[in-house]
């Protein structure tokens, strides 16, 4: 992506400065750990905290592996990246060939296509736990929360889980796969506080 232009005095435009806010935060919810790794794109100040944003992810995680069969404690990394209006419509017109923002994206993790098989399992026990990216368009979770009358917070912890079950596998394309994916966001947003999440 370019970064936007401003015009200088001459007429001329030159790359305006941008900085990015990167952290990183651990959460623990029952035997999950998550590392979420945040990069604040744009101004955040009215968020939760990115501690807040990871024990949200981190109890989605800990939610699906509960019912998983595997008996290790599942150790898990999450990327995610706050935008603004403009760099969200830029991502969502590249990666799903939408016009304008969306409220988030989700990207699971999958290993780059050609590799032969062993550099793959190599790649795959490196990254064990990599789930993915998330992108979050601020402004668009600020209108909807206004929109619905939600507290910010519980639209963003409503976000979190949500693409936090994207990439765990979850979709919403089909309605019985919507119900069920309803269902468990209802139910891991209760047990965080938040109830009416729809």
């Amino acid at each position: 992506m370019n970064p936007p232009t401003d015009p200088t005095p001459d007429g001329h435009e030159q790359e305006a400065e941008l900085e990015t806010d990167f952290a990183a935060v651990e959460a623990r919810v029952g035997a999950t750990r998550l590392r979420l790794e945040v990069q604040h794109a744009c101004d955040t100040a009215d968020l939760p905290t990115d501690a807040d944003l990871a024990r949200w992810a981190c109890t989605a995680v800990d939610a699906i592996a509960r019912t998983a069969t595997d008996e290790q404690a599942p150790e898990a990394a999450i990327g995610l990246r706050l935008v603004d209006e403009a760099e969200g419509a830029e991502f969502n017109a590249h990666y799903r060939g939408r016009e304008g923002a969306t409220n988030i994206l989700s990207f699971p993790f999958e290993p780059p296509a050609g590799l032969p098989p062993e550099a793959v399992e190599a790649l795959a026990q490196e990254l064990a736990g990599q789930l993915g990216d998330l992108v979050i368009c601020v402004p668009v979770l600020r209108r909807e929360a206004e929109a619905q009358g939600k507290a910010l917070a519980a639209h963003t912890a409503h976000l979190m889980v949500h693409g936090t079950l994207h990439l765990l596998g979850h979709d919403h394309i089909a309605a019985d796969e919507a119900d069920a994916m309803e269902a468990l966001e209802t139910d891991i947003l209760a047990g965080l506080g938040f109830s009416s999440i729809y």
